[in-house]
């Protein structure tokens, strides 16, 4: 069963339906945004749009800045957090108040979203009702369509979280975030915690329940293969910067920046030999901080050069994508 549109009786309050001219401009706009701590910067001036309807990932090693970047986005940096830039949403800076409406957040872990001592039915009805003026009655009618939506049924609305599997957690925490009609779903590894077989089917589910809603899905992810054929877009992360992005088919199927090839060169494949070393990209990144003068991936890089080691490349387009790399492949010396 459909969730309810923005625009539904079941969400009333909701006015703010885009107009022709939102729809000539990004969704989301992110703007030269960086995130320092006492230790150093840890997000270096990182800038992407965000269109409605499109999925866009976010990957990168641990530690490259995603999840920072995706929860600067709904204020929900951590303490001593020194944070530059703007952030967007259809040409108007995010507030606290976007959160739970204009925007969702799904974390890693479902049980962090979810109350261990109220019903899934309840808590999403308590979301409901935090946005809509309704009815008790009415909110829970509301949230039962959801959990419907991502395939619960009324015995797993009616659990305590703590009776539910993994998947089912993480499908209630879908439905919470869509039960308000959110322009923008921004998901922080949202499977790590599933089996693989889950995994797929979370994510699918979650793409298809944000296409169905018209919301945008910012996706932060380490899984380059799921990120292959859930996104649209993807933007790969090194040391706090962007180091390329483009569409997901020209990034993950030609890339050009030695970063972005490491990390696909470093996935197994499929026939590798028993007991077989796994392929891996030898280093690791800077500490925030510590990211000498140059190209912050130099000394991982066996493609750089002085100018490389001297010099931080800037944000160019290259090949249909934006490469913030000096000596990309396939680019004529």
């Amino acid at each position: 069963m459909p969730l309810p549109p923005s625009d539904s009786p079941a969400c009333p309050g909701r006015s703010d339906s885009p107009g022709s001219s939102d729809l000539a401009r990004p969704l989301l706009r992110v703007d030269g945004l960086r995130i320092g701590f006492a230790d150093g910067e840890a997000v270096r001036g990182v800038s992407f749009e965000l269109w409605a309807g499109e999925v866009l990932a976010l990957v990168g090693e641990s530690g490259a800045g995603k999840s920072l970047t995706a929860r600067a986005l709904l204020g929900m940096l951590p303490r001593g957090a020194d944070v530059h830039g703007r952030v967007l949403l259809r040409g108007r800076a995010v507030t606290s108040a976007d959160l739970g409406r204009s925007l969702a957040w799904i974390p890693q872990d479902a049980m962090s979203a979810l109350s261990p001592v109220h019903r899934v039915e309840d808590q999403l009805a308590f979301a409901v009702r935090a946005v809509a003026r309704v009815r008790r009655t009415e909110a829970l009618a509301v949230a039962r369509r959801a959990l419907a939506g991502v395939g619960l049924t009324a015995d797993a609305a009616a659990a305590f979280p703590h009776a539910l599997s993994g998947g089912m957690r993480q499908r209630a925490v879908i439905a919470m975030a869509l039960v308000n009609g959110p322009e923008l779903v921004v998901a922080d590894e949202p499977t790590t915690a599933l089996d693989p077989e889950r995994q797929e089917q979370v994510l699918a589910l979650l793409r298809e329940r944000c296409a169905a809603a018209g919301a945008a899905l910012l996706l932060v992810s380490h899984d380059l293969e799921a990120v292959r054929r859930h996104a649209d877009r993807v933007a790969v992360t090194y040391a706090g910067r962007i180091v390329e992005a483009g569409s997901a088919e020209l990034v993950l199927g030609r890339p050009v920046a030695p970063y972005t090839r490491g990390l696909l060169a470093s996935l197994p494949t499929a026939g590798l030999p028993h007991r077989s070393r796994l392929p891996v990209l030898a280093g690791g990144p800077p500490a925030p901080g510590a990211a000498a003068a140059g190209c912050a991936f130099a000394p991982r890089c066996p493609h750089a050069g002085d100018l490389c080691r001297g010099t931080e490349p800037t944000a160019r387009p290259v090949d249909g994508r934006t490469v913030a790399c000096h000596h990309p492949f396939g680019e004529a010396a």
